[in-house]
């Protein structure tokens, strides 16, 4: 039986952090993190499927914190969702140029977000099959 994929989300508030549990967490091993560099180390260290991630948090931001994830090599496939209150137009595109895979402003439609979650996931499988077969 396969392990169930790893979502770290990384938010300074643990309502949304609780939220996002009741959601998704029957379907995925949740992770968590409530400040972006500690986020960004938690990363580092367990390697997640996906990362839910905030954009205002009083350390590093979210968009910092997306930069640095995309430029380590260890980091830098793994898919990241913002999900913020700051929804303009400025701050998805913001977050998209910082190295996201999708900005989704709050408040959010459940179905969306679970399926969003579900398909970046598995892209992101099939982008590592498909060079581990090129690799050989």
């Amino acid at each position: 039986m396969e392990s169930k994929k790893s979502i770290l989300i990384i938010d300074d508030t643990y309502t949304n952090i609780e939220l996002f549990h009741a959601i998704i967490g029957d379907q995925y091993e949740i992770l968590f993190a409530t400040k972006g560099l500690e986020g960004y180390e938690a990363a580092l260290r367990h390697l997640p499927d996906l990362i839910l991630l905030d954009v205002m948090m009083p350390d590093l931001d979210g968009y910092e914190v997306c930069r640095r994830l995309k430029k380590h090599p260890s980091t830098k496939a793994i898919p990241v969702i913002f999900i913020s209150v700051l929804d303009h137009e400025e701050d998805e595109e913001k977050g998209l140029e910082a190295g996201a895979i999708d900005y989704i402003a709050k408040p959010f439609n459940v179905t969306s977000i679970k399926a969003k979650i579900r398909n970046h996931i598995l892209f992101k499988d099939m982008l590592t099959k498909a060079e581990y077969r090129i690799e050989q």
